[in-house]
């Protein structure tokens, strides 16, 4: 009998990763801002590496500014939006959805803001959400913290960036697994 495959775990065939709100003038009342904007790089380098698409969306930017430049400079797919959900930006969610995937990696800012209420609305369209703990943050932390509870509470799955990148990539046989690999270990040093 062949090997089962949890349907629970990322698929990087089924995923998107949806860069939320990272932008300039929301950053620098994020305490761990700059931290955030690392860890979706990482996420971008494996997504990159595994063909997982991602786009971004960006919070009425004539009052909070672009998307921070160095995301920006990655990120093709910026959708801008007044509604505090990133849900209402169908651009790259329905391309990712004519496409088969179901999975949708959620990151940015703020965790007990437009991060819930788009994790909440995507899980109201029936897809499995998964939502990076270490590449979301709010200005305050217990806010934060009870938001990543309420969201598991409706069924987004919380998980370390680690987890997303190994559950991507999924066997070490793979080629791109060295550099998946480096991408974790240049972090825990």
């Amino acid at each position: 009998m062949p090997h089962a495959r949890s349907p629970q775990r990322l698929d990087c065939d089924r995923s998107g990763l949806l860069v939320v709100d990272l932008q300039e003038r929301l950053l620098p009342v994020i305490p761990s801002g700059s931290a955030v904007v690392k860890q979706v790089h990482r996420l971008l380098d494996a997504a990159e590496l595994l063909g997982v698409p991602f786009a971004a969306t960006a919070q009425y930017p004539q009052g909070l500014g672009d998307l921070e430049p160095s995301l920006a400079a990655r990120i093709e797919k910026i959708e801008s939006k007044t509604s505090f959900s990133a849900a209402v930006c169908r651009g790259a969610l329905d391309a990712w959805e004519a496409a088969g995937r179901d999975q949708v990696v959620v990151v940015g800012i703020e965790t007990p803001i437009c991060i819930m209420q788009t994790v909440l609305d995507l899980l109201a369209e029936g897809l499995q959400v998964f939502v990076a703990a270490e590449a979301v943050a709010a200005r305050d932390g217990r806010a934060h913290e009870m938001s990543l509870d309420r969201m598991r509470d409706h069924g987004a799955v919380v998980l370390p960036v680690e987890s997303v990148l190994f559950e991507w990539c999924s066997d070490a046989a793979r080629p791109e697994f060295k550099a998946i690999s480096k991408l974790v270990k240049t972090h825990q040093r």
